[in-house]
């Protein structure tokens, strides 16, 4: 019989590729084009920084103007092997040049949009074949000058793959058989479902783009419109992809991108073999990104949120006093955070005991244990619910009116009662 008690119980899945895997991070490049963002060099060094003590393997960047560049020395300064600073370009050999132009900068991405209403609308070309040549001669003019490249297929989940992209790629392999084949799902559209085909099936395009056309290297860069990039993402690796590109905090356009505190923490704490991350700057990052970059976080936001590991619920907060395990999916010091106990409409008794005994311990600087049925105990919580029934109260009580209902209870009566003593007295004797 398996016993599932502990997160050391619970076995890890394996990558049925078994290929060795990296991520690719595109916050100060694809995420900066979020509107009403606008990063500065001290924050975009920063972000590089964060990447760098989590162990992400690539960073990409625009050059094409002064502060990306100044933020860009600032990175090669450091001297750091990880994350490698890559380039951006559309597909014309004057951004390449710009590419060119900053020194340790040896790779770069090449934007391809290859959907037809990418290729006659929005580039107003005259058909696929024009589309098809300009991308050729970029990647070529690339290789010819010495960068190892990546060629972002942008749109491919609305794009006639068959019949148009997947022989380009084939000829964008012929000219550069290391190419990371970037799968763009550029407006959300991809599907993580085995067995769904032409355009959106993210299993069997990876699939088709390693095994037919033999790609080496191969990306995905999804976007959530539907809420899928992330699954996406995983899908993407678990049908043969080597690199994810995503964002922190998934922020982009639109909806932005798969998250990549969300695949990070996936790989780290679900699947074998990705000791490589360390997560615990993760909460410190959000904040900064909050409070430097303007980005709101949703207060229940997987991995970031404030609610993450903030128990109210009196069965969920009971249930983790006894065993974090119950309730929290991985422990709060995994990604930097701390675990909260609040007070509010649905809270019982359990929960209003630690957060008492907390307060007591504290304040007398000496360890206290509350019994559960100490009867000023049973007071605060007939305050608590008061408000709360008389609709006085729409907020969790906070910290200072926990110490406020203690100090009225236990400290102004006589400190030591019989049913408040030692931890090393049973709770239940009075």
């Amino acid at each position: 019989m398996k016993v599932y008690e502990s997160y050391d119980d619970l076995p890890k899945i394996k990558l049925p590729e078994g290929q060795e895997i990296f991520i690719s991070d595109s916050t100060i490049r694809d995420g900066s084009q979020m509107p009403g963002i606008v990063m500065n060099k001290g924050q975009k060094f920063k972000i590089y920084e964060f990447l760098h003590e989590i162990g992400i393997e690539k960073l990409e960047t625009f050059v094409f103007n002064e502060r990306d560049r100044a933020a860009v020395k600032l990175m090669f300064d450091q001297g750091y092997e990880s994350p490698e600073v890559t380039g951006w370009a559309r597909a014309v050999p004057a951004d390449i040049d710009m590419v060119l132009e900053v020194d340790g900068i040896e790779e770069t991405g090449i934007l391809m949009s290859v959907s037809d209403s990418h290729i006659f609308d929005k580039m107003g070309l005259t058909s696929r074949g024009a589309a098809e040549e300009k991308y050729l001669n970029a990647l070529q003019y690339a290789v010819d000058h010495g960068l190892r490249t990546r060629a972002h297929i942008e749109d491919m989940t609305r794009a006639d793959n068959y019949n148009f992209v997947y022989p380009l790629i084939g000829k964008l392999l012929e000219i550069d058989p290391k190419c990371t084949i970037r799968l763009c799902d550029t407006v959300g559209f991809g599907l993580p479902f085995v067995g769904v085909d032409e355009p959106y099936g993210i299993p069997l395009i990876v699939k088709h783009i390693k095994n037919e056309l033999g790609a080496v290297n191969i990306e995905t860069h999804c976007h959530d419109d539907f809420g899928l990039s992330v699954a996406n993402s995983l899908a993407g690796y678990w049908y043969g992809a080597n690199w994810s590109s995503v964002t922190f905090l998934g922020i982009g356009e639109r909806a932005g991108n798969a998250e990549l505190e969300k695949l990070v923490i996936f790989l780290k704490e679900r699947v074998e073999g990705f000791e490589k991350y360390n997560l615990e700057s993760i909460s410190k990052f959000a904040r900064f990104m909050e409070k430097e970059i303007g980005i709101r976080i949703p207060r229940n936001k997987s991995v970031v949120g404030k609610n993450i590991f903030a128990h109210e619920s009196g069965i969920h907060a009971a249930g983790v006093i006894k065993n974090p395990f119950t309730y929290e999916p991985y422990l709060p010091e995994k990604v930097g955070g701390e675990r909260i106990f609040l007070i509010g409409n649905s809270s019982g008794i359990e929960v209003l005991r630690h957060k008492v005994q907390e307060t007591l311990n504290d304040l007398m600087d000496i360890e206290i244990t509350v019994g559960k049925h100490d009867k000023r105990l049973r007071s605060i919580q007939k305050e608590i619910q008061k408000l709360y029934d008389t609709e006085k109260r729409v907020s969790c009580i906070s910290d200072e009116e926990i110490r406020a209902y203690v100090e009225k209870y236990f400290l102004f009566e006589s400190v030591v009662k019989r049913d408040m003593h030692h931890a090393d007295i049973d709770e239940d004797d009075e």
